[in-house]
């Protein structure tokens, strides 16, 4: 780690608050009224909890910058209650708990590629690619003359996520998600 002045933070950074928490800057305001003496405002959120919190610093105060280890990895396979990842570079093979990774599993197959996100050796993020692709196993059938117009209906897909699709997709196809807002995005064509 190194420390910087607060004045050299910028957003997407992941500093080390005062209480060993780390957060991520998503936003800075520099503000230098006339002959006072400057303040940097900084909304910063918690990597561990998600909170977002405002905070006032003098810029020439020190905060230690993180430096986080992105790795490409693989989901495996689940076993209990853990999820099995492997490092597409070392293939070690790490072990995540499922009240850490939480419903982000649930775009995720197996042999599906990802990113964790480790500080010291210590997985504290999943990041998804943005869009994913899924096969529909559950869904009411489309009726007769319906429209994309019409009302959406849910589908379940094969790895127990539920969106809501148009009523022109039917059990069996391949359908893609956002995976930042869990929403279908359009049907795969074969």
């Amino acid at each position: 780690m190194s420390t910087i002045e607060y004045s050299q933070v910028r957003k997407g950074n992941v500093i080390v608050g005062g209480d060993g928490q780390l957060y991520t800057v998503v936003d800075r305001n520099l503000n230098t009224p006339g002959n006072w003496r400057a303040m940097l405002q900084l909304k910063l959120k918690n990597l561990k909890t998600g909170a977002v919190t405002m905070s006032r610093e003098r810029p020439d105060d020190k905060v230690e910058l993180a430096y986080l280890d992105k790795r490409e990895m693989q989901f495996l396979y689940r076993e209990g209650e853990d999820f099995m990842f492997s490092d597409l570079e070392t293939f070690d093979v790490t072990a995540l708990h499922k009240d850490w990774v939480g419903d982000l599993i649930q775009y995720l197959k197996e042999n599906d590629n990802c990113h964790v996100v480790f500080y010291e050796d210590k997985p504290i993020s999943l990041e998804l690619p943005p869009t994913i692709e899924l096969k529909v196993t559950d869904t009411e059938p489309a009726l007769k003359g319906a429209t994309a117009a019409a009302q959406y209906k849910p589908a379940t897909c094969e790895t127990g996520l539920v969106v809501t699709v148009p009523p022109f997709i039917a059990i069996g196809e391949l359908i893609t998600i956002d995976t930042r807002t869990g929403e279908y995005t359009g049907r795969v064509n074969k």
